[in-house]
């Protein structure tokens, strides 16, 4: 998951919003056309990618339902923002 902080400030230095954006990413079903060599599509029906070995190693990048390397499987980007407001103090006397 990828987080990702920003600031805005008005004219005098001071922050007024603060908004978070989170993405994270999941890989779904595996689209590899296995019959591409003979000319026709067939996929084998892997549902979602399951890595093969933990986070950093290069068995991560292959799944271990159907043996493909992860840029095969449908990647799909899940993006949230926050946004938080602080209004700026008034100090009008």
């Amino acid at each position: 998951m990828m987080k990702k902080r920003v600031q805005k400030r008005d004219g005098s230095g001071r922050t007024t919003t603060s908004s978070s954006v989170m993405r994270s990413v999941r890989y779904g079903e595996c689209q590899k056309n296995h019959a591409a060599n003979i000319g026709g599509y067939a996929v084998d029906g892997c549902r979602e990618f399951m890595a093969s070995g933990e986070e950093g190693t290069n068995d991560s990048l292959l799944c271990a339902a159907c043996g493909c390397h992860r840029n095969f499987h449908r990647r799909e980007v899940e993006t949230e923002v926050v946004c938080e407001y602080s209004p700026p103090n008034s100090s009008r006397r």
